[in-house]
This record gives C-alpha cells, sequence and structure tokens, in this order.
C-alpha cells in the first residue's frame, strides 16, 4: 500500500461527492427520469435527519481517531524526549568512565531518532535506532545497583516503550471500510436532500450542493491528516532534538 494512500482518498472523496452532485442534478433535471424523479415529491424533510445523524456520527468517529492518533503521537514524543533528559540528568551520577559512556550513548540515540524521522512519513524505520536504544539499555544495566541505577532502567525502558508507540502510530493506513460505509451514508444523505425537493429541481441543486460544501472538506480535512507523521500537520522530533545540545 502506498505511504501516502490519504491523500488519494481524499482526492476520490472530493471527486465523487462533485460527481453524485452532477448526477443527481442531471437524474432530476435533464434525464429521461425526470418526470419519475417528480412523483417522489412528498417526502417530508424531518427525514433527513434520520441518515444526516447516522453520517455525521460517523463522520465524527473518524475524525476524532484521526485527532486521538495525532494526540497520542505527540505525548509519546514528549515523554520520549522527556526520558532523555532524566537520562541526561542521572548521568551526571555516576563516576566519570559510566557518565561518558552514557552520555555518548544518550546523544547517539537522540541522533538516530532525529535522522529516522523523515522514514517515518513513509512507514519505515531505521533499525540503528533500536541498537541505540539496546546499546544504552546495556548500559544501564551494567552500572553498580542502586536506586540510580533502577530509575534509569526504568527511564530507558519507557524511552523504549514510547519508540515503539511512535513507530505504531506511523504506520497508521486509511481504513477503506469504515470510509466506504461513510461515503455510503454520505450518498443516501445527498439523495434524501434532493428528494425533499422532488419537485423542485432548483431547489434540490442548491440543497445538495450546500451539503456537498460541508461534507467534503470536512473529509478532506480528516483523511488528509490520518498519519501523524506525514504533512499538513505532521509531529515534530523538536524535543527529542534537544537531546543533541550541550548540556
Amino acid at each position: 500500500m502506498l505511504s501516502y494512500d490519504q491523500y488519494g482518498y481524499a482526492a476520490v472523496a472530493a471527486l465523487g461527492t462533485l460527481i453524485a452532485v452532477l448526477a443527481v442534478h442531471w437524474l432530476m433535471g435533464r434525464s429521461p427520469f425526470s418526470a419519475w424523479t417528480r412523483s417522489l415529491s412528498g417526502v417530508v424533510a424531518p427525514f433527513i435527519n434520520v441518515i444526516g445523524v447516522l453520517f455525521a456520527l460517523t463522520l465524527a468517529f473518524l475524525a476524532n481517531d484521526t485527532w486521538t492518533a495525532h494526540d497520542r503521537a505527540m505525548g509519546a514524543v514528549l515523554q520520549e524526549a522527556d526520558a532523555i533528559h532524566s537520562l541526561q540528568v542521572l548521568s551526571e551520577m555516576q563516576a566519570p568512565a559510566d557518565r561518558e559512556r552514557l552520555q555518548a550513548a544518550i546523544a547517539d540515540y537522540a541522533a538516530a531518532v532525529v535522522a529516522e524521522w523523515p522514514l517515518l512519513a513513509r512507514r519505515s524505520t531505521d533499525p540503528a535506532v533500536g541498537r541505540s536504544g539496546d546499546r544504552l539499555l546495556s548500559l544501564a544495566a551494567g552500572l553498580a545497583g542502586g536506586a540510580t541505577q533502577q530509575v534509569m532502567l526504568q527511564q530507558v525502558t519507557a524511552l523504549k516503550a514510547s519508540r515503539d508507540l511512535r513507530i505504531g502510530l506511523s504506520q497508521t493506513h486509511v481504513n477503506p471500510l469504515k470510509w466506504l460505509g461513510m461515503a455510503f451514508l454520505g450518498l443516501l444523505t445527498l439523495v434524501s436532500v434532493a428528494v425533499v425537493h422532488a419537485d423542485h429541481p432548483r431547489a434540490a441543486l442548491v440543497g445538495t450542493v450546500l451539503f456537498a460544501l460541508a461534507a467534503a472538506p470536512t473529509s478532506v480535512i480528516v483523511l488528509v491528516h490520518g498519519n501523524p507523521f506525514q504533512p499538513p500537520s505532521a509531529v515534530s522530533p523538536a524535543a527529542i532534538a534537544e537531546g543533541l545540545r550541550p548540556q
């Protein structure tokens, strides 16, 4: 599957909505079936609410999934950055030789993470980051036992867990079945708007266009934000990059 598949789905959503509006307008006003469509008049306006609410709820749930994934990705980055900072502080409490090795390993890990960041947008990873994390864990485990060592091990474990979460979120793809269901509800809503105004094609056109102007851009916005590590609102590694600065 393509790395930037959500942009393709966004284009399909926008074009599909436009085609649906034009098709309904043609069917009601210029097709051989236009007389038959006028015979459908009599559907009361409140009927639209039934399908419209289902469509709105489905879109709201999909949008919530998208924003939640973005917030979780940001939280994982901040937790990873906090773990790096904590390890830097704790390394100052070690003997000079251990302190030097630990600080070098911490800096190597932060540099590897920042270098890996562009790969996340392509749903890929750099094995070098995993090796840097394992080296940091090995150094922390080899320190003299005590409260400081236990805290350092906890921070390294938290660091690795945050990276795993970040990688998992970077693998996010658009779920075609969810969006197909939402598209079907959107089409039913558009048709119901047109049917309510079956005996007035111009009013039906205005109603369907207004619905399309509300639904299509909203769907496109949700789709293009489907992966938290891709533009237009990609999560930044700036917090982790702080670990590269001299302390």
